[in-house]
């Protein structure tokens, strides 16, 4: 029995007796954990038998294997079905599921790539489908493969704008081999949804989306089996199976009742609901999931090496914005698994670049910051992309839920963002990022690249492309002078102390333009005999503590940091921290306080205290105290 055919009797009926075994599963492992969300699991557990022993192609024993189909439960507090459903499999045992959240066990209260098959962490919800799309388009457009994927999804998340993002997503890029499931159980948390049971409502929201669209009995298993058949067929069209289910299906007083959402059954009751879901059961059969068509490229995104050094002089002049734009370009004929995800900014932020060079590498995701975020993370699982994602950096700010599950998911994605800065100038305070040094410090193994010239540029992106985690390199599109040579070598957590004596008074330490002002008020504060030392850090996560406080003891403890960033979570707090536990320092801040305006960039560096003049005030001011 294959995806395209039709099951007989006998299959039919072992899948709905393995759908209440994976409610006896799901019902088990939260009344052993006494917490989780049973009832969500029971309203799925049918979609989740015909998707796991029907549907879906894959290798039981490499859950990881390329070939394989994609999963992405999207509802991940039905996290308990999806562990039961490898159960069934072989990949977990029964007695593993009854150490469903505990400290020592991998099965979470939500997914996460702690566990082989789950290839992107969920449970904040509204994030799944976008992953899927990210999948989707892989294997459509990169590997050329059979493989499909299927996101199922809880019809109380569907409010949360990024599904809808990811629906525009995937029509607009005809994405035929994804399937999304909408298990329509009625109940959201503390309530009925929106739409309740209203099937018709899903179909024409999902239809005007340009979706293929089903609405079936999502308990009927024939009919789940019929539906997926037909989107096997469908070219040129996403499909959408509208799942109508009853929240806690099968359980007696709980059945499409309120009140009941993340609360496993009463202790006293956990045996008699057994018991009945049991007496359903006709067979103790299982059916084997069927092979995949093995035909995805074997492909390698390690080890990546620039055909040559970076292609400039110093005292040349570029922007680190578009440098870094040319060195993607670069990098995308040194390994053709690099790909860009753009938001509709590729003329600002010279993505264009990029796209001129490897036009079927970029992915156009429009003004959907959210949904880019996940579709890059749905590119990069298994290792099948290298993944670029490239906006103005504010704006990575509304997709900060999207970074925080990409750690959780433990991804390798890079996100540039372009226009940091006051420096980035007339356009005014909505498109300049100041916060963005914060957000993406915050982030658990994310490393953070400021680059401050082209060099130093080119170096950041061919780092990001060879390290593992997520990376963010900070961009800004005011031109700079080249300071380095094309043999300079960078690595990550090394700072640069670029301006250096015996006589220096004071440290100072910028990075991208302010490193640049920092360096003319050395310039300027050397005619009146008076000694800087000047230190770039290149990457500000990890911040190379060791070469800060060596050079700030051999300056009398005395350091200024100046950066274009909000004072809160920027450079200066993480020269704080490192400087801690160091006594008899004294660390003077500069950074931008309050919201900017628009104006030149050198009136905005002026008006907020972070221009030459600014740094040879603080340095006097420094050495006088």
């Amino acid at each position: 029995m294959g995806d395209d055919a039709k099951p007989d009797a006998d299959s039919l009926q072992v899948l709905r007796d393995l759908a209440n075994r994976l409610r006896i599963h799901s019902i088990r492992a939260t009344c052993a954990s006494n917490s989780g969300h049973p009832t969500s699991c029971c309203s799925a557990a049918e979609i989740m038998s015909v998707l796991f022993f029907h549907a879906m192609r894959y290798k039981p024993a490499h859950p990881e294997h390329p070939d394989n189909d994609r999963f992405i439960l999207s509802k991940g507090h039905a996290a308990p079905v999806l562990y039961a459903a490898w159960a069934e499999v072989g990949d977990i045992s029964e007695s593993d599921l009854l150490n469903l959240r505990k400290i020592h066990c991998d099965l979470e209260g939500h997914p996460t790539p702690r566990l082989s098959f789950v290839d992107v962490a969920t449970g904040s919800l509204g994030q799944g489908l976008g992953a899927a799309c990210g999948m989707a388009y892989t294997g459509l457009h990169f590997d050329k493969a059979s493989y499909r994927v299927f996101c199922l999804l809880g019809d109380g998340e569907s409010s949360e704008g990024s599904v809808w993002e990811a629906l525009a997503f995937a029509s607009y890029h005809n994405l035929d081999n994804l399937v999304a499931v909408f298990d329509v159980n009625r109940l959201g948390q503390s309530g009925a949804t929106p739409l309740e049971h209203c099937t018709d409502l899903y179909q024409k929201r999902c239809e005007a989306f340009g979706w293929n669209t089903y609405v079936v009995d999502g308990h009927d298993v024939e009919a789940l089996c019929q539906a997926f058949r037909q989107a096997a067929q469908v070219k040129n069209k996403p499909t959408a199976i509208i799942a109508k289910t009853f929240k806690g299906r099968g359980i007696p007083n709980v059945e499409d009742a309120e009140n009941w959402h993340g609360k496993p059954m009463p202790k006293e009751r956990e045996d008699a609901i057994i018991k009945l879901i049991e007496s359903q059961i006709q067979t103790k059969k299982n059916l084997i999931p069927k092979p995949p068509v093995e035909d995805s490229p074997q492909i390698s995104i390690k080890n990546i090496k620039m055909a040559s050094l970076p292609d400039y002089k110093v005292g040349d002049k570029l922007a680190t914005q578009k440098a870094c734009d040319l060195a993607l370009s670069k990098l995308g004929h040194a390994n053709k698994r690099v790909i860009v995800l753009d938001s509709d900014t590729k003329s600002s932020t010279f993505s264009e670049i990029f796209k001129k060079e490897h036009h079927d590498r970029v992915i156009e995701c429009l003004i959907t910051e959210q949904n880019m975020v996940s579709v890059a993370l749905g590119c990069a699982t298994r290792g099948r992309t290298i993944a670029f994602v490239g906006t103005f950096a504010t704006f990575l700010t509304r997709a900060f839920d999207q970074i925080r599950m990409g750690a959780i998911s433990q991804t390798n994605i890079n996100l540039i963002g372009s226009h940091c800065g006051v420096s980035a100038g007339e356009d005014g305070p909505s498109q300049l990022a100041l916060e963005d040094l914060a957000m993406f410090r915050s982030i658990p193994n994310c490393t953070v690249f400021y680059p401050s010239d082209a060099i130093s540029t080119e170096h950041a992106v061919y780092l990001a492309a060879n390290t593992k985690g997520m990376c963010f390199i900070r961009t800004n599109p005011t031109e700079t002078a080249v300071i380095y040579s094309p043999q300079e070598n960078f690595e990550i957590g090394q700072a640069k102390v670029i301006r250096h004596s015996v006589n220096d008074k004071v440290t100072v330490i910028g990075a991208g333009v302010t490193l640049h002002e920092a360096l003319a008020a050395a310039a300027d504060l050397s005619e009146q005999d008076i000694s800087i030392r000047v230190i770039d850090p290149f990457t500000i996560k990890p911040l190379d503590a060791a070469t800060i406080i060596s050079n700030v003891k051999a300056t009398g403890g005395r350091v200024i940091t100046v950066e274009e960033h909000y004072r809160e979570g920027g450079i200066g707090e993480a020269v704080c921290a490192a400087l801690s536990g160091e006594p008899d320092i004294l660390v003077h801040q500069l950074a931008v306080s309050g919201a900017p305006q628009s104006g030149k960039p050198s009136e905005l560096l002026d008006m907020f205290g972070i221009s030459a003049r600014h740094i040879i005030e603080a340095v006097k001011y420094t050495i006088l105290n």
